[in-house]
């Protein structure tokens, strides 16, 4: 069996936060989220996520089907896989992982995998770097078999000049890692059981060591602080946007567009400078997608703008429609072709029919509203009596006058229309005119009050 052990007990010291370091996130998510689903799609049998600080917090954090082995006292990486080897046959293979480790690719662990054999039981995943300042050398003979790796700060003039570096991921087969992790030892500066001592072992005991490589350094960089992590997350950003525009995208700034999910676009989409996209985002061709714009949860059909500053979270917007600037669509909204939305309304739990405009400064919560309605400046429905929320459905062809409330349960016919500044509390009937208004009347010879001298 292959199982992934995924070293994740780590505090976090220079992160200087509460939250254990792999649930510090990037594009939204907690780092250690996207080492799991990398393991899951290699795929393995089984993955050992081994937690010491904040163990709880990343339990409740992460809902993935996973084995949880706890780390009590952190001694160094080798202590960490230790604490696992109850959870391996001899026979089985490891794939150790690094939960602040996060944008590495199931491809590249694949091809670290296939190495691993009965006679070739560890093989390293290593990078070349332009810069490997900090990082440990691979060491290679004159027949270029890896024989160690050696830490920067021990490393002679000679080792230095090596780009070829460790990332720390290897595979290795359950019977040689258990020999091989009871004969390390603390004795060094940092009194930890270092992992990376079973690679002199392994040249010791007469086997050969292969390795992978990626040529792609963002799969193997670390997070330790935040500037750090402030870097991943652009570099993050920088390879969605590309893969959007190598898709047909049209990305006004690709330094100002955040993608936290996965996006799906059609031809012709535009994106303008500020866009946010979370969670699972659907373009349809032609999609206009306005400056500052936040859309997480959304599919948008074909051929609408989203205006700047438009907000939607777990809403459908049909095609040909307008929606904003500065509108907010909130969970369970569903607009059909060419509705129009405009600035400052907010729509939440509400199925809009084709055709209808809510143009400016209103409220739309728990409706249905049909067929090319018009819904005038400051209307609101009045969803929620104190306890419980009740629906307005207003019927095709209404007109609904500007600063009228209309009071759930209500419904309002086809065609009928509603005087401005009404107050409705009772079905209206179709095609006629409903109003409440108190009767206007003006009072000869008022003054207004004075200030005393």
């Amino acid at each position: 069996m292959l199982k992934a052990i995924v070293l994740a007990a780590g505090k976090g010291t220079r992160m200087k936060s509460r939250l254990p370091k792999v649930l510090q996130p990037l594009a939204g998510r907690p780092m250690l989220t996207y080492v799991l689903e990398a393991a899951e799609a290699v795929p393995v049998d089984e993955t050992l996520v081994v937690i010491g600080h904040g163990a709880d917090q990343v339990r409740q954090a992460i809902k993935a089907p996973v084995t949880w082995v706890e780390q009590s006292e952190q001694h160094g990486t080798g202590h960490a896989v230790a604490q696992t080897l109850g959870h391996l046959a001899d026979e089985d293979v490891a794939l150790i992982l690094y939960g602040d480790v996060p944008l590495v690719r199931a491809e590249t662990l694949r091809d670290l995998v296939r190495l691993v054999d009965e006679a070739h039981p560890l093989a390293l995943l290593t990078v070349t770097l332009e810069d490997p300042t900090g990082y440990g050398r691979i060491v290679r003979d004159r027949h270029h078999q890896v024989v160690r790796i050696v830490e920067h700060k021990d490393a002679t003039p000679e080792e230095l000049a090596i780009r070829e570096v460790n990332t720390g991921m290897m595979a290795v087969r359950g019977a040689q890692l258990k020999q091989w992790i009871e004969r390390l030892d603390s004795n060094n500066a940092q009194g930890e059981y270092y992992l990376t001592d079973i690679v002199g072992f392994c040249v010791a005991d007469g086997f050969e060591i292969h390795t992978a490589t990626t040529d792609d350094p963002l799969e193997t960089l670390g997070v330790n602080d935040r500037l750090q992590l402030a870097a991943l997350e652009r570099a993050f950003q920088r390879r969605q946007v590309e893969r959007l525009m190598r898709d047909g995208v049209t990305v006004i700034d690709p330094a100002r567009v955040d993608i936290r999910g996965v996006v799906t676009a059609g031809q012709d989409v535009t994106l303008d400078v500020g866009v946010i996209l979370e969670g699972s985002v659907h373009l349809g061709d032609g999609v206009t997608v306005g400056a500052y714009s936040v859309l997480k949860n959304v599919v948008v059909e074909s051929d609408s703008e989203i205006r700047p500053f438009t907000h939607a979270e777990g809403v459908r917007i049909g095609k040909n429609c307008q929606i904003g600037p500065y509108a907010r669509l909130r969970p369970g909204t569903e607009l059909a072709e060419q509705v129009r939305v405009g600035n400052f309304v907010e729509i939440k739990n509400a199925q809009v029919a084709a055709g209808s405009k809510i143009n400016h400064l209103a409220y739309v919560g728990d409706a249905t509203v049909g067929r090319e309605v018009n819904i005038g400046a400051g209307v609101i429905t009045c969803n929620y009596d104190g306890a419980n929320k009740h629906r307005t459905v207003i019927g095709d062809n209404a007109f609904i006058g500007s600063d009228t409330q209309l009071v759930a349960p209500v419904e309002v016919g086809a065609g009928a229309t509603i005087g401005a500044g009404s107050t409705i509390t009772k079905d209206a009937p179709a095609g006629e005119l409903t109003l409440s208004r108190a009767k206007q009347v003006t009072i000869k010879g008022w003054q207004r009050p004075r200030k005393d001298n």
